[in-house]
């Protein structure tokens, strides 16, 4: 992927891949241009609804159940209510890449 052997593909990756790809749009053009795409998956799973990007995955909210758990220092029992995480799913077409 990147030139330096890790295996994290960063926000800066897209942003070079989509430069290559578009050389007339500027490099703010780009950066604008994928924050609004997270920004509206963002908002979307937040107001609970799922976001499809088809041959990629699904993103959705997905809710942990309330639960309890101890401190280890002070031994002291406390409860968590029900919190709620971003889910992906990936797509059977990624999933085979």
């Amino acid at each position: 992927m990147n030139k330096n052997n890790k295996d994290t593909f960063t926000r800066s990756d897209i942003e070079k891949s989509l430069r290559k790809e578009f050389p007339d749009l500027t490099k703010s053009q780009i950066s604008i241009a994928i924050e609004v795409i997270l920004d509206s998956i963002i908002e979307s799973v937040a107001l609970d609804e799922k976001v499809e990007i088809r041959g990629f995955g699904t993103f959705s909210k997905k809710f942990i159940r309330p639960r309890r758990f101890t401190n280890p220092k002070t031994k002291k029992v406390s409860y968590i209510g029900e919190t709620a995480t971003m889910h992906f799913k990936p797509s059977k077409s990624l999933i085979k890449k």
